[in-house]
C-alpha cells in the first residue's frame, strides 16, 4: 500500500442556514472542497420538519453519496462532514454528523478535534447510566449538551464548553438552528461566509470559494455563533485562555488558497520558504519541491536565494490515496509509482530538495536516493517548519514519540540516515515570524501545548494500546 508518511488531520466541517434555497448540494461541495482534512468517512444532516434526516459512511464523499440519496436530504438547514480519526478507531458508527432525539426535539453534531479528558468525561457520563454508541469523542459533547439542556440552549452549550478540554470546531443543528463553535484557544480553525440569503460555517475558506460564498470572518477563539430566522448573533465565552492557533494548519493541512484568521495560507508558506532560505543557504544549481506540499516553499526559497526552482520531481495525479503494490511491503515501488524524477533536468546538478516536514524520515531517504540514482550531483534538504519531535493531543494524528525522527535523532543522525548531503529545518522562531502569529499552538516541535496533557495517552482514547 502506498502511503507517503505525513501527519494527518482529523476532520472538516461544514453547515449552512438558508431562509428560502436548498442547501444540500452546497454541503456536499463544501465538503468536496474540504476533503483533505479527512478521508475515512464522510456525512450530511439536514433538518426535514420536526426531524433530522442523514446519509453518512465511510470513504469519500464520492463514495458516500449519490444523486439519489443526495436528493432526499432537501432542506434548508443542514450540517456536513468529512472525518480522518484521531481519537476513535475508523469504522462506521464513529462517522459524522452524530444525530439523536432528546427532550421532543432533535440534535446533530459534527466535531473537527480532539478531546484530552475525553476518558474521564466518557466514565462520568456512564456512570450516570448514558449509554454511548460509538468510541468517539465527539458523541460525549452531544450527550454533555442534552444532559443541561433543560438549562436552557444558551446555557447548555456555555456549561458544556466548560467541561470539555482540548481541540473543537464544532457545526451543531438544533431548535432549527445552525450553530458553530470554535474552542477557548482557537486551536482548529472555522469561519463564517453568506452569499445571498444563506450564511454558512466552514472549517475552511477553500469550502466558501467553491459555492461561490463570501468570507465574513473567522469564528473567535471561546465564541459561540448562532444563525435562525432572526440573522446571525454571537456570544463570547468568559475565559484568560490565550488565543493559540494550530501553526501546522498553516504548515500542511489547510489548502494552501484557503485563508485562516485573516493570513493566506500560501502566502505564509511563501514566506517559510524565504525565511529557510535566509537562515540555511546553500551553494546549489536548482530548488526541486516535493510536490505538492513543498510547492510554496520552494518558490519562496528560490526567490530569496536567486537559485531557479523547476520539477525535479514528477508526481503522478490520476493515482488514487492508495496503491496496491505486487507485494504490500514494496515502499520502493509505492515511492516510484507517486514520483518520478525528471532526470534531464537534476543530472550533474546540486539540488535543494523543499518539503514541509519529515516524520519517520523512510520517504525523504527514497526521494533523496531517487534524484541520485537520476543523476544529481548533491541532494541538500531543506525542511520549511522545525523537527516534529512530540505527539499532539489536538487533532492530529502523529505518530508515537519513538516512531517520529525528529524525537530521536539529531539533525545531523537524521540526514544520514536520509543520505543528504546537507539537512537543515526551519527555527521556530522563524516559522513564527512567517505566519505572523504571536502566539500559537507549537507543542509538536517543542512540547508547549495550550493546556496541561497527562502522559500516557492513547491516540484511541476508549481501545487498548
Amino acid at each position: 500500500m502506498l502511503n507517503m508518511i505525513k501527519l494527518k488531520e482529523e476532520c472538516g466541517v461544514f453547515g449552512a442556514y438558508s431562509l428560502n434555497t436548498n442547501i444540500q448540494k452546497h454541503i456536499y461541495y463544501g465538503l468536496q472542497a474540504l476533503q483533505h482534512r479527512g478521508q475515512e468517512s464522510a456525512g450530511i444532516a439536514i433538518v426535514q420538519g420536526s426531524y433530522v434526516n442523514y446519509v453518512k459512511g465511510m470513504g469519500l464523499i464520492t463514495d458516500v453519496f449519490t444523486k439519489e440519496n443526495l436528493s432526499a436530504l432537501e432542506g434548508k438547514v443542514g450540517i456536513g462532514h468529512v472525518r480522518y480519526s484521531t481519537t476513535g478507531n475508523n469504522e462506521a458508527r464513529n462517522a459524522q454528523p452524530f444525530v439523536a432525539n432528546f427532550h421532543n426535539g432533535y440534535m446533530a453534531l459534527a466535531h473537527n478535534g480532539n478531546l484530552i479528558n475525553a476518558l474521564e468525561l466518557r466514565q462520568e457520563l456512564e456512570n450516570e447510566g448514558r449509554i454511548l454508541q460509538t468510541t468517539s469523542d465527539s458523541e460525549i459533547i452531544l450527550h454533555l449538551i442534552a444532559k443541561y439542556y433543560s438549562k436552557g440552549l444558551i446555557e447548555a452549550l456555555k456549561i458544556t464548553i466548560g467541561k470539555i478540554k482540548g481541540s473543537y470546531a464544532l457545526a451543531i443543528l438544533i431548535e432549527g438552528k445552525l450553530i458553530g463553535i470554535r474552542d477557548v484557544n482557537g486551536i482548529r480553525p472555522l469561519c463564517i461566509g453568506k452569499k445571498d440569503d444563506t450564511y454558512y460555517i466552514a472549517s475552511e475558506s477553500c469550502g466558501l470559494d467553491v459555492i461561490g460564498a463570501e468570507l465574513i470572518r473567522d469564528v473567535e477563539a471561546g465564541e459561540i455563533v448562532i444563525i435562525d430566522d432572526e440573522g446571525l448573533r454571537s456570544v463570547k465565552i468568559e475565559t484568560n485562555e490565550k488565543k493559540m492557533p494550530c501553526i501546522f494548519e498553516y504548515i500542511y493541512f489547510a489548502r494552501p488558497d484557503s485563508i485562516l484568521d485573516g493570513k493566506n495560507v500560501y502566502k505564509v508558506r511563501y514566506e517559510m520558504g524565504r525565511h529557510l532560505a535566509k537562515e540555511s543557504p546553500v551553494n546549489a544549481d536548482l530548488v526541486v519541491p516535493v510536490p505538492d506540499s513543498g510547492i510554496p516553499a520552494s518558490r519562496g526559497y528560490s526567490f530569496e536565494s536567486g537559485i531557479p526552482v523547476g520539477e525535479g520531481l514528477i508526481k503522478n495525479k490520476y493515482i488514487g490515496r492508495t496503491f496496491i503494490c505486487p507485494e504490500q511491503t514494496d515502499r520502493e515501488i509505492g515511492v516510484r509509482i507517486k514520483l518520478n524524477v525528471l532526470k534531464e533536468l537534476v543530472k550533474g546538478k546540486k539540488i535543494i530538495l523543499i518539503d514541509d516536514s519529515i516524520v519517520r524520515g523512510t520517504t525523504m531517504k527514497r526521494l533523496v536516493e531517487l534524484l541520485k540514482e537520476g543523476g544529481a550531483k548533491e541532494v541538500h534538504v531543506r525542511i520549511s517548519s522545525p523537527p516534529v519531535k512530540y505527539s499532539c493531543y489536538f487533532g492530529i494524528d502523529t505518530p508515537t514519540k519513538k516512531e517520529l525522527v525528529g524525537a530521536t535523532m539529531s539533525v545531523e543522525e537524521i540526514k544520514d540516515l536520509i543520505g543528504a548531503d546537507s539537512l537543515s529545518f526551519l527555527s521556530i522562531e522563524g516559522l513564527k515570524e512567517s505566519v505572523g502569529l504571536n502566539t500559537a499552538c507549537t507543542g509538536c516541535f517543542d512540547g508547549k501545548y495550550p493546556m496541561e496533557v497527562l502522559g500516557g495517552r492513547s491516540k484511541y482514547l476508549f481501545e487498548k494500546k
